[in-house]
């Protein structure tokens, strides 16, 4: 018997991540001497606030080291509630907060309890690329409604509505979006919720970019919609993105008692509880004032304009201009390579690393991160522009 029949056919069924082939390829570019201009990564450059540092620097020094609830720590919990009443219009009890290792931790936790074996997950696309691999490992089947670029990568109310079959457990729903940045507006919120409402579905809303929108978009959470569609939401957010977090591993869930419950019975047995001293860290986060978070996203912005005007310039790409979030997913199929081939010959020639858009449900498309600097956007795009007029 070979080993691989060994192991767990889901866990070994899982294909190594794009992205991460993508970050070792510039890595070791980068460790030759080239220097890389780096568009694959999800992760601000920005340091983490000194008020958030220091708040978890305290907690050390205070002996903040032990366990806390598996739920994470009260005063966390309450922060949240009170920041997602403030924000988001939506009343939640502390003990429906869940807070864990990051919101992709969050993720997972909210899919292997909601889902059962046979269960079916709508994905909209483009999608984040982790979406689909964790539906397959609870069991369940993920079921695509991709919007293509001439639609603004956006599917209709309808597009959802025919994808429902006695199977459907739930919609996984995340705006602005990842790759895309696509926003979906109050009136296309509302049609969803219609649905999950009509069919008695679950929503898992996954909201960790709701800071970053621009030109006047507005985040808008799905579950603030009354009562029947927060009874089904499940709403997922975190600090990596907002607060430059990432590696501090905190994010949290809200739902209803009954999900909440069952989450942290299930993060009982696997990670017990949240770092801890990272979790004074959020506190300090969410009760801060919020003006180091406005000026990241001032800066995001200004990426966003640049990048974007240089990609539409070059003859042969084109691009839907995101809303929110801080990725582009232009569309590079009009080259005779695959995106994936593409990606891999523009970090070779010219080290500039993207992530192909096959993974994201997007096969003729790439995504870059405007998450860098600005001397990194512009140096990029010059690469970008005269590899393609090498093609």
């Amino acid at each position: 018997m070979g080993k691989r029949n060994l192991l767990n056919p889901r866990i070994a069924g899982i294909p190594p991540s794009e992205t991460l082939g993508i970050a070792a390829l510039a890595k070791k570019l980068a460790a030759e001497g080239r220097k890389v201009c780096d568009f694959s990564a999800g992760e601000p450059d920005f340091d983490t606030p000194d008020h958030i540092k220091e708040s978890a620097v305290n907690a050390l020094k205070n002996g903040k080291t032990k366990y806390t609830p598996a739920a994470g720590l009260p005063e966390l919990r309450s922060a949240i509630a009170k920041k997602l009443k403030k924000d988001n219009d939506l009343t939640y009890e502390p003990r429906q907060i869940v807070v864990s290792n990051g919101a992709k931790h969050s993720l997972f936790n909210v899919i292997l309890t909601i889902c059962r074996e046979g269960d079916e997950v709508i994905i909209p696309g483009p999608w984040w690329l982790s979406y689909p691999e964790m539906v397959k490992i609870a069991g369940a089947r993920p079921v695509y409604v991709y919007a293509p670029e001439s639609k603004g990568f956006k599917p209709e109310s309808g597009d959802f509505e025919r994808a429902v079959t006695s199977r459907t457990k739930a919609i996984i729903l995340n705006s602005p979006c990842n790759p895309s940045g696509i926003v979906y507006t109050r009136d296309e919120l509302k049609a969803i919720a219609a649905i999950a409402v009509r069919h008695d579905l679950f929503v898992v809303a996954d909201e960790i970019y709701e800071s970053l929108v621009y030109d006047g978009a507005t985040h808008v959470s799905l579950a603030s919609f009354g009562r029947k569609i927060y009874d089904r939401t499940i709403t997922v957010n975190g600090f990596s993105k907002a607060w430059s977090m990432t590696g501090w591993r905190m994010g949290y869930l809200a739902a209803a008692p009954a999900v909440a419950d069952a989450v942290t019975a299930f993060q009982s047995h696997s990670t017990s509880a949240p770092n801890t001293f990272a979790q004074y860290g959020a506190v300090a986060a969410i009760e801060g004032t919020g003006s180091d978070v406005a000026g990241m996203v001032s800066a995001f912005a200004e990426r966003r304009a640049v990048m974007y005007r240089r990609l539409t310039s070059i003859e042969g790409i084109t691009c839907v201009k995101p809303m929110g979030a801080f990725y582009m997913f232009p569309n590079v199929s009009g080259f005779g390579i695959s995106a994936a081939e593409f990606a891999k010959r523009l970090l070779e020639q010219q080290a500039v690393a993207v992530v192909p858009g096959g993974a994201f449900g997007g096969e003729g498309n790439i995504r870059l991160s405007y998450a860098c600097g600005m001397d990194d956007i512009r140096e990029g795009m010059d690469r970008l522009e005269k590899f393609v007029k090498s093609l």
